[in-house]
């Protein structure tokens, strides 16, 4: 579904020189997988997220979504109603009144029947368990659930991809916890192909692959529990590891027989019981 072939890109400095932000990226995203892309501040994840649907072009190599070349610009139409992007703050997303107007909003500019439109917003509302909420004011919201409100007006695009870039960014925990679950659901349920740009470790854990950039390259592809167990190595390129994950991790450096891929707080509270025993 997503091909990137030797990525690079680059930004003009203050100073006016070229400043390589992304350094030869190679990755492939298969249809229906849910990727965790993790960095630090300046390391290049977001650059890359806007590559994925040509909101950035590539300065060298290419970009492939379902085989479209995302350089082609007689293209563009084609690949933004393939790849929906949801940002980090809602309220640069949305832009009615209404939620179910906002909602609308896109699919019209799409010029999709009004029959299909009316389908498509109260099908993407109750995916994103928004349903009641549907002639409320989306100012009158929660962070996170205007941040629903925003991935159900992706979903309305009927999009084969949903990027995500630190959507949880600004929300408390409540709001956290909602949009991880919308967005397992979309993955789960619906087969939507997800690639979530994060900070929080927690959030990346529920991915199927975690994808490591670090000064604009590729650092580590693996799987959650693979990735994380690499403590040091995480560590290292200025990234944290889940709390229970970095616990164990303590316990096995003082010499306690504990497994060194805890991700979860059942996972850890299991390992502990064992010692006690």
């Amino acid at each position: 579904m997503i091909e990137v072939k030797d990525l690079v890109y680059s930004y003009v400095s203050d100073t006016g020189d070229n400043e390589e932000v992304l350094k030869n990226i190679n990755l492939k995203i298969n249809k229906g997988e849910f990727v965790a892309i993790l960095g630090h501040n300046g390391s290049g994840k977001s650059t890359f997220a806007k590559h994925l649907n040509a909101i950035h072009l590539p300065l060298g190599g290419k970009v492939y979504i379902d085989g479209i070349d995302t350089s082609d610009t007689e293209k563009l139409w084609d690949i933004r109603s393939k790849v929906g992007m949801v940002f980090q703050n809602p309220d640069n997303q949305i832009v009615a009144s209404i939620v179910e107007e906002d909602v609308a909003f896109a699919p019209e500019n799409l010029a999709i029947d009004p029959a299909e439109i009316r389908k498509r917003v109260d099908e993407a509302l109750e995916t994103v368990g928004m349903s009641e909420y549907k002639n409320h004011a989306p100012h009158m919201l929660s962070g996170g659930q205007k941040q629903r409100v925003a991935i159900a007006g992706i979903i309305a695009m009927k999009p084969d991809i949903i990027v995500m870039d630190e959507p949880t960014a600004m929300l408390d925990p409540i709001g956290r916890r909602e949009v991880i679950k919308t967005i397992e659901d979309l993955n789960q349920k619906y087969g939507i192909t997800i690639v979530l740009i994060t900070h929080n470790m927690d959030e990346a854990v529920k991915a199927q692959r975690v994808v490591v950039i670090d000064g604009g390259q590729i650092k580590v592809d693996d799987t959650p529990r693979n990735v994380f167990k690499n403590v040091e190595l995480i560590k290292s390129i200025g990234l944290d590891v889940p709390q229970v994950t970095m616990l164990a991790y303590e316990l096995r450096k003082v010499g306690f027989d504990i497994r060194d891929d805890v991700l979860t707080v059942d996972e850890c509270t299991e390992e502990i019981y064992k010692l006690c025993q």
